[in-house]
């Protein structure tokens, strides 16, 4: 059976956005303010600001294309995600969606007060077939500079927080969401695409965002005791 929107969005009119059914969609333009300065970040940071981010373990990961599965997976999941929230549960989107902001908003600043670049990229790879030539095509328009934090991750982390809280949601696909997540994030370090210290800065990105966006409205209510308990 298929569920009824919440909203009718066929309705919908550029002149009804301030009308209260349609307000939230405001929330959407958070992502051309990001495109707009993910363009000033990529083309207008001299390159002689960047540092280097790398560790150790960085060296010990091997280079899979296997794992681009997981990493390209990513971009269909925030659409499932926001477009299911879209349709059927506002507020979820609201927070979901806030929560972006938040992650990229902070991220933002720290790419231009704080420039980074990895130079972890294979410069032949080990094998060739579709994946790698996936690889390269990412690598052709995605630079490795304003990688840490890393948003792959903390936006991971928003999207498995908004489904594992969404009650309608079936245990199956919570769990589906959670390991999906914990794969997409490992797969940003064995695709080259990130160091692992850009993994480890994006959780406490993740956890500001959970805090800001849930807070007390959200979990205070969950720890008082019930009435007669």
């Amino acid at each position: 059976m298929i569920k009824t929107p919440v909203v009718d969005y066929r309705k919908f009119r550029l002149s009804r956005l301030n009308q209260p059914e349609y307000s939230h969609l405001k929330l959407l333009g958070g992502w051309i303010g990001y495109f707009i300065l993910y363009f000033l970040t990529e083309n207008f940071i001299p390159a002689e600001r960047f540092h280097e981010v790398r560790c150790p373990l960085d060296d010990l990961i091997p280079f899979n294309e296997y794992f681009l599965i997981a990493y390209c997976f990513w971009y269909a999941l925030i659409v499932i995600s926001l477009g299911y929230f879209l349709l059927y549960d506002i507020d979820s989107f609201k927070r979901l969606q806030i929560y972006i902001i938040i992650t990229q908003a902070v991220a933002m600043v720290i790419y231009i007060i704080w420039p980074s670049v990895q130079y972890l990229r294979p410069e032949v790879f080990p094998r060739d077939n579709f994946l790698t030539d996936l690889a390269r095509f990412i690598y052709a328009f995605d630079t490795p500079t304003g990688v840490c934090p890393s948003l792959h991750v903390a936006y991971s982390m928003g999207i498995a927080s908004a489904w594992l809280k969404y009650r309608p949601a079936s245990g199956r696909w919570k769990c589906f969401v959670a390991i999906a997540v914990v794969i997409i994030c490992i797969s940003t370090a064995f695709v080259k695409q990130h160091s692992v210290v850009d993994i480890a800065a994006a959780i406490p990105l993740g956890l500001l965002a959970e805090v800001l966006v849930y807070g007390k409205s959200y979990w205070l209510p969950r720890f008082r005791k019930r009435p007669g308990v």
